[in-house]
């Protein structure tokens, strides 16, 4: 690998196909990076390369049905990109398109599996827990070390509804971010039983319609009620002073709120009591740090609560405890032969319209920053 270089920051406007063309146009590398490791991994599977655009297209009438103008972007995107629409499907679906690999090359359940999930460590900070009475939310993604070279930082400016930023793998349309109502994002892995019973609508589509939301509580409705292929965790905040954690099944969804101390943590286990009863873990076996990586960003954080800062959070998430198997992870080789690490940190101030983030954190601590502005009235525009 290179040596490590900030995000991008990828700046579009206009209507869905416009804004999609940009995008193609300006990250077409990095686009074509994320493209040809997706196949890459599909490829090992014995899976030929029209084999895998066929199960990735396969979810395009399902995003048209549900979110057109998604679809439309991401026609842009292909088109700007130089590449086809199957191949922009497939960056945003990657999770499902996985999944539905192993199963067609019967290795679903074997231990041995070459793709393990990519896991998080997420936190959220109430105002009144914080050294300048604003929330504070951030992440640790990790996955394939190779994407701190295929992602991006997306500014999308709208005239439909509230500009925003996101952090995501290059041809993507969200990850995790925030937008200019106030609202934050970020997703952790989750699994159970029910997983690809059936399919849904891909989840960087639900991110992306929730960072398009206007209302926190569109945000919380497109989240717990889209129905999902598997299972994922995602937090959602605003800058109003207020989160709620998601817990995902395809089909049902749990809430769990800021503790006592005004703490939301979570990393790639079940927590919420309900769901514990009625579901049944099933990802512990590739993620058995998850039962530790949530308590020592908890403890961390616990050390500062009433004057957290978004540098406490850094230093959260920084947590080295067991490494490489950590709450931030060097880049190590996996017994599948994949590259894994803390791909990337990211840390949100809504209020502010702030995002920091730092790729490969467990080797670099230099975060680059990214900004949305604040008009006189307290929303956020995209400056």
């Amino acid at each position: 690998m290179s040596s490590v270089t900030p995000f991008p920051l990828i700046e579009v406007s206009g209507p869905p196909v416009e804004r999609g063309r940009s995008y193609g146009e300006l990250a077409r590398d990095r686009i074509q990076g994320s493209i040809e490791l997706y196949v890459g991994s599909l490829s090992k599977r014995g899976l030929a390369k029209p084999e895998i655009l066929d199960m990735a297209i396969d979810f395009a009438p399902r995003v048209r049905d549900w979110a057109p103008h998604l679809l439309d972007e991401m026609e842009g995107i292909a088109e700007g990109a130089g590449v086809s629409l199957a191949e922009i499907v497939l960056v945003n679906a990657r999770t499902e398109v996985l999944q539905l690999g192993e199963r067609k090359s019967g290795k679903a359940d074997n231990p041995a599996r070459d793709e393990e999930p990519d896991g998080c460590t997420g936190a959220v900070v109430m105002p009144d827990f914080t050294a300048n009475g604003r929330l504070i939310h951030g992440q640790n993604w990790d996955w394939r070390a190779e994407c701190a070279e295929t992602s991006v930082v997306l500014k999308v400016l709208r005239d439909d509804g509230p500009d925003f930023l996101t952090f995501t793998e290059a041809g993507g349309l969200a990850r995790s971010g925030m937008n200019a109502a106030g609202i934050g994002l970020t997703a952790n892995y989750l699994e159970c039983e029910r997983d690809y019973r059936s399919l849904g609508i891909p989840l960087p589509f639900i991110r992306r319609r929730a960072l398009e939301a206007a209302h926190f509580s569109e945000a919380i409705r497109i989240v717990a009620s889209t129905a999902k292929s598997g299972s994922n965790n995602m937090m959602l905040s605003t800058a109003e002073g207020f989160a709620v954690n998601l817990e995902c099944a395809p089909d049902e969804a749990f809430s769990i709120y800021p503790d006592r101390d005004g703490l939301i943590v979570h990393a790639n286990h079940w927590l919420h009591m309900a769901a514990l009863s009625k579901l049944k873990e099933t990802g512990l076996a590739d993620v058995p740090d998850s039962l530790y990586r949530d308590a020592r960003v908890r403890r961390h954080l616990l050390s500062n609560v009433g004057h957290i800062t978004m540098d406490d959070l850094k230093q959260s998430l920084f947590d080295d405890f067991a490494s490489p198997f950590s709450v931030c992870r060097p880049p190590f080789r996996k017994d599948t032969g994949n590259l894994s690490a803390t791909v990337a940190m990211i840390v949100m101030e809504p209020a502010a319209g702030l995002m920091e983030i730092a790729p490969l954190p467990a080797i670099n601590r230099d975060f680059a920053r990214y900004e949305l502005t604040m008009d006189q009235s307290g929303a956020v525009l995209a400056s």
